[in-house]
């Protein structure tokens, strides 16, 4: 048992720590909420105060907290070992793990690397991309460049950084990034050129076309969120998206990076967002619920083709110098082996439709609220856009916080939300009741309503 009371707790934590995506000032003035327990999709403060998690803790739990199959299968690990390197060593769960991820991925993607979280699962695909065209074209090609999408969010290191396209989070690391080229994400309801959905025109793809046309034999790889921009607001992509971008690189010689840290393992109805579409990446990274919410494990996985050009004597220096302290590591490859033997058990993806259904029934009577701008959704992913003006799309004020008022009161109501701005999401736990996603719902509808002064 902790030896502290909740008083004492609050002022470690208001002391010592630094929390992410976090204005500390703020922070520092509040009373911390600890977490100190979870069931299924439910989470209890240190007040014995329960709540129900919408956000799956940040979209990483799948199947609910402190799942007895998940708990075993690192308790018995951890009787053999807990780590091991993979640098010139083998372990018996990440190389099971490995044949399991790629028997349920897109077909062709057939070698897997792992690593720690989303970050670093999408800055080896970048790293693997660029030394591709290099063993394949020479040291001198002249693909020096990677498109992203405009909105987009891949992560806080770096590389991830650079084909980051959110001002926000990224504009004031620029001098320390390399230069990507960016296109208009596919944000239908705030479009670039002016477009309804009734009249689009399918202008983003013909700016896509464009950057590739104008950048022919200079690119290394597109990188997208398939299906939905996560961070950015839950940006649902029109059909046919995903399909025409694979065309393109195709067509122009590009690979194509499927970041699926936080679509993959269920979250928009199929096991990957790229299924959607039945579209293979040449690289995808993974992360978030590959180990079921329980630990970082982080993986990218990729195709022979790929593979291959990595393969040489050792004077030819095709080794692929990339690696983390705890890649591969055991407990965490215990964990993901038990969630994804869930899904077989549970017969998950089944099971989840329903529940895809009543979210979508349930979001449509968010749009009746006049400050609701915009309601998208994309299998069991929900998010609702906030507007001080529906009619001119008009955002609130940043300063007036609107989208974290809106939370703030939705956990009075004991439920536990995150927004990104003003778009207020929901993805929440595959083991959610009937009853609890409609409480879920009912709690941000009331929220919302009474934070903006809707009648």
């Amino acid at each position: 048992m902790c030896r502290f009371n909740k008083r004492e707790l609050s002022q470690l934590n208001h002391k010592y720590l630094w929390h992410p995506f976090t204005q500390m000032r703020d922070w520092l003035a509040e009373e911390p909420l600890f977490i100190v327990g979870g069931n299924g999709c439910v989470l209890t403060d240190i007040d014995g105060k329960e709540y129900i998690d919408g956000t799956s803790s940040l979209w990483v739990n799948l199947h609910g907290h402190n799942v007895e199959e998940i708990n075993e299968a690192i308790r018995e690990q951890l009787e053999r070992i807990a780590h091991s390197t993979s640098l010139g060593l083998a372990n018996v769960p990440a190389a099971v793990l490995a044949e399991k991820l790629v028997s349920i991925s897109p077909p062709g993607l057939s070698r897997v690397f792992y690593s720690d979280d989303g970050a670093t699962a999408v800055e080896i695909a970048l790293k693997m991309a660029f030394e591709y065209w290099r063993h394949v074209e020479g040291k001198e090609t002249a693909r020096r460049k990677f498109v992203s999408l405009e909105l987009g969010y891949h992560g806080d290191t770096l590389g991830a950084v650079s084909v980051g396209g959110i001002d926000l989070f990224h504009g004031i690391f620029e001098p320390l990034l390399f230069e990507a080229l960016r296109v208009p994400a596919p944000y239908c309801y705030r479009c670039r050129f002016g477009r309804e959905r009734t009249s689009c025109g399918r202008e983003c793809l013909v700016a896509l076309r464009k950057t590739f046309g104008e950048h022919q034999g200079e690119i290394i790889a597109l990188i997208l969120e398939p299906m939905v921009q996560c961070a950015g607001g839950f940006i649902v992509h029109p059909d046919g998206y995903l399909a025409e971008a694979r065309r393109l690189c195709d067509e122009y010689g590009a690979l194509l990076i499927a970041d699926e840290v936080a679509t993959g393992f269920g979250r928009t109805g199929k096991m990957f967002a790229c299924e959607h579409e039945n579209v293979t990446p040449d690289l995808m990274a993974v992360a978030k619920g590959l180990s079921g919410g329980y630990l970082p494990l982080a993986a990218t996985l990729t195709t022979e083709k790929v593979f291959e050009a990595f393969l040489g004597d050792y004077a030819e220096n095709k080794t692929f110098f990339h690696g983390h302290s705890y890649t591969g590591n055991q407990l965490a490859c215990a964990a993901a082996l038990a969630s994804l033997d869930l899904f077989r058990k549970r017969n998950v993806l089944n099971e989840l439709e329903p529940k895809i259904e009543l979210l979508r029934k349930g979001l449509e009577r968010f749009q009746r609220l006049p400050h609701v701008g915009d309601v998208r959704r994309c299998g069991f992913i929900g998010a609702v856009e906030l507007v001080s003006d529906r009619a001119t799309k008009q955002p609130f004020p940043y300063e007036k916080r609107v989208g974290a008022k809106v939370c703030y009161r939705a956990r009075r109501k004991g439920v536990l939300l995150r927004p990104l701005g003003d778009v207020i999401y929901f993805i929440p736990p595959y083991c959610i009741s009937e009853t609890q996603l409609n409480g879920l719902l009912d709690a941000a509808f009331d929220s919302i309503r009474e934070e903006t002064g809707s009648a």
